[in-house]
């Protein structure tokens, strides 16, 4: 995988932080698909932006930090740790997940998160 590749995955991460939907999406191909355990599949700006407003919307502030990184071929495996603020409290929530990356051309087309560390990197094709 390439550095500019493990760049644009962190602007698109940086856009996120800032609540910047046009500039996250700047770094996924039109046809995007995101697939969650949760929410399911979304393809496509349009409904991967409604899926990070809806996942950001409860939240006065939310900051999601790239922790690691595996290069795989044409995917990206990125742990992240996700730190959130509900609307009218002090309270910081934290959470880990995985996000397995396809890239294509310079953006992502596919975006897949885990839970769980080992599903991500098995889905991969990668072991600890």
């Amino acid at each position: 995988m390439s550095q500019e590749d493990r760049e644009t995955l962190r602007l698109v991460y940086e856009a996120y932080n800032r609540g910047d939907w046009t500039g996250a999406l700047c770094g996924m191909h039109p046809d995007i698909e995101w697939k969650t355990t949760r929410t399911g599949r979304h393809r496509g700006h349009e409904e991967v932006r409604r899926f990070m407003e809806d996942m950001r919307e409860p939240f006065e502030e939310v900051m999601v930090e790239p922790d690691e990184w595996f290069d795989h071929g044409d995917r990206i495996v990125v742990f992240l740790r996700i730190r959130a603020r509900p609307r009218g409290s002090d309270a910081v929530a934290e959470n880990r997940v995985g996000h397995l990356w396809t890239m294509h051309g310079g953006v992502a087309v596919r975006c897949e998160t885990f839970p769980r560390r080992e599903d991500a990197l098995e889905a991969a094709g990668l072991r600890e």
